[in-house]
């Protein structure tokens, strides 16, 4: 799964800056290769909208939400995916999930959550 990430396998490829042309000669302060997220924008924006406490949400936080959704979510299952190695499993399971939520502390906020 690892090599899968190193070579690059299943991500999105990077997207050029902008700003950041061959010939404009002006540089750019982001250095790393912007990539898009995998969920759509628009669903997330939909859920930032149905909380009663947001009001406005720009682009740019809609972007950050996505991105460190995807984050988590990778985190999350890399995690769960040790257990099922443990287990001579390809397959993850959600009790791979509840083990990885318990045996880190990182993921206390979600114990009980799956019940």
């Amino acid at each position: 799964m690892a090599a899968l990430a190193e070579a690059g396998v299943g991500a999105a490829p990077p997207v050029e800056d902008p700003g950041s042309g061959s010939g404009s000669g002006s540089g750019s302060l982001c250095t790393a290769p912007l990539r898009l997220p995998r969920l759509p924008l628009a669903r997330v924006k939909a859920l930032v909208k149905a909380d009663p406490d947001v009001s406005l949400a720009s682009q740019e936080a809609v972007f950050v939400l996505a991105r460190a959704t995807e984050l988590f979510v990778e985190t999350i299952a890399k995690d769960a995916y040790v257990y099922a190695q443990q287990g001579k499993r390809k397959t993850l399971q959600r009790k791979d999930l509840d083990n990885a939520i318990e045996a880190l502390d990182e993921f206390a906020f979600l114990e009980g959550t799956l019940d």
